[in-house]
């Protein structure tokens, strides 16, 4: 009985180390929508989320976000044109569609919607997404 315990601790130690476990879904959302932020979004919304100034609205703690999570996935999968209004300022340009599948757009969501301040355990998923039609 003490070797079976022995092994078990270890497995889950080694696991631990080599980071073999998986994590949750929402999770593994994260990470998956961090790398696709990262390449696409970093640019403009800026590596700590807080945007350019009058010209682009801050992910970072962002009440859009809360607000009207259904136009800031739909702002993902189609783009956004017009004014806005994040934290109290209204802004007005416009994000091109980046082109990114239901799948990606959910992944990024995540990322942003549990970064910088933000909390939300309730996870975007690919069919939330499928849902969401264009404005």
């Amino acid at each position: 009985m003490k070797i079976k315990i022995a092994v078990v601790v270890a497995a889950t130690v080694l696991t631990n180390i080599w980071g073999l476990q998986e994590g949750t879904p929402l999770e593994k959302s994260i990470k998956n929508g961090k790398l696709i932020y990262e390449e696409l979004c970093i640019s403009c919304h800026m590596g700590n989320g807080k945007g350019m100034g009058s010209m682009i609205p801050p992910l970072a703690q962002s009440d859009y976000l809360k607000k009207f999570p259904n136009e800031s996935i739909a702002a993902v999968k189609f783009g956004q044109k017009g004014k806005i209004v994040v934290n109290g300022v209204e802004y007005n340009g416009m994000m091109p569609n980046p082109g990114l599948s239901n799948e990606e757009i959910a992944d990024v969501m995540n990322y942003i919607q549990n970064s910088w301040g933000n909390v939300n355990k309730k996870m975007v998923t690919v069919k939330m997404v499928e849902g969401i039609k264009k404005p």
